[in-house]
């Protein structure tokens, strides 16, 4: 259940199952890493779309969170990301870059039928 993946882009990391399903704990779930996915492709997106608006992010991390559907092939039906922004940001300017990546940009979240909905806090504001 351990599997080992070698990307183009040259780097190497573990993929494992879960204990008791036979994995042994030796790297994420398959799952975990889509939902990363989306975050660090929604990330990246919303710092350069901030960048090229000419603004200074000075701390950004989100959080990643999703609903599998009960049938195989339990599939993530919803997603939702929560980003976490500190610096000098307009709130209209993130909700710009957030919808950007999030309906146009972001080909992971693109690449997935499943509801994806967002968040956003600057400064410890929240804002949907």
């Amino acid at each position: 259940m351990h599997f080992e993946s070698h990307t183009p882009s040259g780097h190497t990391f573990s993929i494992d199952a879960a204990p008791e399903v036979g994995g042994e704990n030796k790297g994420p779930r398959p799952t975990e890493l889509l939902l990363a996915g989306v975050g660090a492709c929604s990330g990246i997106d919303i710092v350069e779309i901030l960048r090229k608006m000419r603004l200074d992010v000075k701390t950004f991390d989100m959080e990643v969170s999703g609903e599998r559907a009960e049938d195989h092939p339990r599939r993530f039906t919803h997603v939702h990301v929560h980003y976490r922004l500190t610096g000098d940001l307009p709130v209209d300017k993130v909700r710009r870059a957030v919808e950007l990546s999030r309906d146009k940009y972001c080909s992971v979240a693109q690449s997935l039928n499943a509801r994806i909905t967002t968040s956003f806090e600057i400064n410890g504001e929240t804002y949907e």
